[in-house]
């Protein structure tokens, strides 16, 4: 089973990267690029067979190491591999 993982800055978090981003596309001629926002993909192969114990599990690393749960969203997806 293969696990993506979208980690993004909550609304109302300033995103610095995002800013520099935005400013840098401006400089090199992109025109209306607004408001850019930087996150995180993290992709995983699990051995897990059951989507819903997976699920649990990726929430929990989430919680716990992945992501900073205070100023971060989190985005699970799943898929087979196969």
């Amino acid at each position: 089973m293969k696990a993506t993982i979208y980690i993004t800055l909550k609304n109302g978090v300033l995103d610095p990267q995002g800013k520099a981003i935005e400013n840098a596309l401006g400089q090199l001629g992109f025109d209306g690029v607004n408001s850019v926002r930087q996150g995180k993909l993290i992709e995983m192969d699990l051995a897990d067979t059951d989507a819903s114990a997976a699920e649990s599990r990726l929430q929990e690393m989430c919680e716990k190491l992945l992501a900073n749960t205070v100023i971060e969203n989190f985005d699970i997806r799943l898929s087979d591999t196969e």
